[in-house]
């Protein structure tokens, strides 16, 4: 009878706690925080019971410990499950975002009961196979939920982001057309994000899961499926988020962050509104940018007859030099997302060859320094230059005004100075550069 009621009870609860996206009372999210904390307390007494199991075997008392400790994994698994469900209602996650985790957790903790419940009979001979199956299936909903809570923590793709190629080719992936260097969502919703967001949703920070650092990153989204909804801004969980009251305590951005402004939100309505396209040049009522902008864009050159040797650098380096699109005059993306934390100028310099033909160099986050400048400057078609977070402070930055094409350029969380920005002042072309948390940014009026 009693196991029956803390079953119901354990049942009740997503309906009784249901997530709803709001923040409720501070009790729950003070007890919800240690959810992390003694959610590993049961996985790691459920990974030994079958180890003193097989022991018993040998030494029966081991086998007298494994019922022991399959008792304080039932009632630990209760406490944790509780404390996530407090968390979930609590800390206002949205259901989409939690629901896999919940159940898991829930299904998890029912089958550790049952287990408990079996292993009696087991013990006495009653029941010969029941309990081993049950034992078996509780690790394998282990797993499953520990990855489903790694899922909600570091994004879907944490496993995968990092491995091998082969690996990474086994399971299914989304793909996404090619991002247009000059599109709106390089010119105007990146730099948005990457100004705003980007220090809390990317490299080793990722906070829900969600990275900002890249469209395809973005378009994943993090936790829930649902944080950009193209044509469904009110749907997409990013929108909500950057538009709640400023004392919410999920506004975003967060960490004392200012909110952002009517414009920015105008633009990522808009965006989103209008398709979240990576390659859309316009947006119905924005103004994108002056008219002399839109003279056409320069080739670069046929760079077909390099492919082997683009294919054999992004192996070497691990880096990607992604079409712009299917005509290669319209150029190549270097993309070092993968390896952000190990490139360097010496990888740089390597990709000399290719300089021509790279538009588009997305740097941010690497250990890139002022040295690069030297090898970007070669880079003659060069439109947009993603520096953020990166060790340099701009005493070089003047070898850029050689790039007639260049329009965009991330300088944000680097060393950059004022006397710096002042020796690009020749570059007309240029139309966006962001110096968040620089020294070259304007101090901020109290």
């Amino acid at each position: 009878m009693l196991v029956s009621a803390i079953v119901f009870l354990l049942l009740a609860l997503p309906w009784t706690f249901a997530p709803d996206g709001q923040t409720h009372a501070s009790w729950q999210q003070f007890l919800g925080r240690f959810h992390p904390l003694a959610v590993h307390l049961p996985i790691g007494l459920l990974l030994l019971v079958p180890v003193l199991e097989i022991g018993g075997r040998i030494r029966p008392s081991l086998r007298e410990a494994a019922g022991f400790v399959l008792g304080c994994a039932a009632i630990c698994s209760i406490g944790a499950v509780v404390l996530g469900i407090l968390l979930a209602h609590g800390g206002g996650f949205a259901k989409e975002a939690v629901r896999g985790h919940m159940w898991a957790g829930l299904i998890l903790t029912i089958a550790v009961i049952t287990c408990t419940l079996l292993r009696s009979s087991w013990i006495t001979g009653q029941s010969s196979f029941l309990y081993p199956v049950v034992l078996l299936a509780v690790l394998a909903l282990t797993a499953w939920t520990g990855h489903q809570g790694g899922a909600l923590t570091y994004g879907k793709t944490y496993l995968t982001e990092f491995a091998p190629t082969f690996i990474k080719q086994l399971g299914p992936h989304k793909t996404y057309p090619s991002v247009d260097p000059v599109s709106v969502y390089v010119t105007r919703i990146q730099p948005i994000l990457d100004s705003n967001c980007i220090t809390c949703h990317s490299g080793a920070k990722v906070k829900g899961g969600l990275q900002l650092d890249t469209y395809a990153h973005l378009m994943d989204g993090g936790s829930s499926d649902e944080d950009i909804v193209a044509s469904h801004p009110e749907k997409s969980l990013l929108f909500t988020r950057i538009t709640l009251p400023t004392d919410h305590p999920k506004l975003m951005p967060s960490e004392g962050k200012p909110p952002l402004t009517p414009k920015d939100i105008a633009w990522i309505r808009a965006w989103i509104q209008q398709g979240a396209s990576p390659s859309s040049t316009t947006l119905v009522g924005m103004e994108l940018k002056p008219a002399h902008t839109d003279d056409p864009i320069p080739q670069v050159g046929d760079y077909s007859g390099l492919t082997s040797q683009i294919e054999q650098i992004e192996s070497t380096l691990g880096i990607k030099l992604d079409r712009v699109s299917a005509r290669a005059a319209d150029g190549l993306v270097l993309r070092t997302i993968g390896v952000s934390q190990k490139f360097s100028d010496a990888d740089l310099a390597k990709l000399e060859p290719f300089a021509p033909y790279i538009v588009d160099a997305e740097l941010g986050h690497t250990r890139v320094t002022d040295n690069s400048f030297a090898i970007l400057a070669k880079m003659s078609h060069l439109r947009a230059i993603h520096l953020e977070e990166t060790p340099i402070d701009g005493r070089n930055l003047k070898q850029l005004t050689s790039l007639s094409e260049l329009r965009y350029l991330n300088l944000s969380s680097t060393k950059v100075t004022k006397q710096a920005l002042n020796d690009i002042t020749p570059l007309k072309t240029l139309q966006h550069i962001y110096t968040y948390n620089t020294p070259a940014a304007p101090v901020p009026v109290p």
